[in-house]
């Protein structure tokens, strides 16, 4: 295997990555900002108060985006890694 090979390959694993990450994360963020906001605009500084409600969404977000990650990860399996291993 030479290195352009190797590197696309690392390349295209980590994009997956990403655009498995990108729900997830992007709800953590909206979930933290408005609680953040609350918490300023109301000035309870509870710490589960931050805890619960980005855990709730980060679950229900994973759980409803299970399939298209599995999917991704499938995809990138045999679409880059299986050719890869049966070239070796």
């Amino acid at each position: 295997m030479n290195e352009t090979v190797f590197y696309d390959t690392m390349r295209e694993g980590l994009w997956t990555a990403v655009t498995m990450s990108v729900p997830i994360l992007s709800v953590a963020l909206v979930a933290g900002l408005s609680v953040g906001l609350f918490q300023a605009l109301t000035s309870i500084q509870e710490m589960t108060l931050t805890f619960v409600p980005k855990l709730l969404a980060i679950v229900l977000v994973f759980w409803a985006s299970m399939g298209f990650m599995t999917q991704s990860l499938v995809s990138f399996f045999h679409g880059s890694l299986l050719p890869l291993i049966r070239a070796f």
